[in-house]
């Protein structure tokens, strides 16, 4: 079946195909084709963050604090727009070097805030849930049991492979090597996930460039 023809789309599946292919010519080796496609993407990807930063934050956050219906008024003008927008601008003064030495104050108060907030949200949603799933009651069942067993164990063990205050020799150097164990488990967990995502986004690119460009763009096929 033939489908509708829409010259925009077929520009921009034209293009994003085009940029596919660059980025895969680096399989090969490294080539100015997909040098052209890197700084292409990376200035798009800019542009795109620096909008999206503008209307997503700097416009409700600043602009219409001072030109909205909900402008802020005297003390709330001080603190919810001006002085953001100050630490923004000493930020940008690392470009001045004379003047640079103003952005570590905005990183002081960026870090330390962020701090402030990560800490409580680490505690809440990863040690707490770790402490509560290890005390809890064994089974039911044998597979409770040894499921139990287990966190309980790789638990102690990695807590005690990080524990420096004991030289790990002995039963003590026994115990980490299996907290090493549990750890390389954990690493491998997180590493094949993180492959997996990655394959997952060459899935969607070898989709597009069959179903979208090939099928849709080349054959005229719905």
């Amino acid at each position: 079946m033939t489908a509708a023809f829409n010259p925009a789309e077929m520009i921009g599946t034209w293009v994003a195909a085009i940029l596919t292919l660059a980025m895969f010519s680096f399989l090969y080796k490294d080539n100015p084709v997909f040098k052209v496609g890197e700084s292409v993407f990376l200035g798009v990807a800019l542009a795109y963050g620096m909008v999206l930063a503008y209307y997503d934050t700097v416009y409700p956050q600043i602009v219409q604090k001072f030109t909205g219906d909900d402008a802020a008024h005297g003390v709330m003008l001080i603190f919810t727009p001006i002085i953001p927008m100050v630490l923004g601008i000493f930020i940008l003064l690392r470009l001045i070097p004379r003047l640079g030495w103003l952005s570590r104050i905005s990183f002081a108060v960026f870090i330390g805030g962020y701090s402030g907030i990560a800490v409580p949200s680490v505690i809440a949603g990863t040690l707490l849930p770790q402490l509560t799933d290890t005390m809890r009651p064994f089974g039911p069942g044998w597979v409770g049991w040894v499921t139990q067993l287990i966190l309980v164990i790789g638990v102690f063990a990695t807590l005690l492979f990080f524990f420096f205050s004991l030289e790990h020799r002995g039963t003590v150097g026994r115990i980490s090597r299996v907290g090493v164990f549990f750890i390389m488990v954990a690493m491998g967990a997180s590493f094949g996930n993180t492959v997996m995502a990655r394959v997952s986004l060459l899935i969607g690119r070898f989709q597009f460039l069959y179903y979208d460009w090939i099928q849709h763009a080349i054959l005229h096929r719905s």
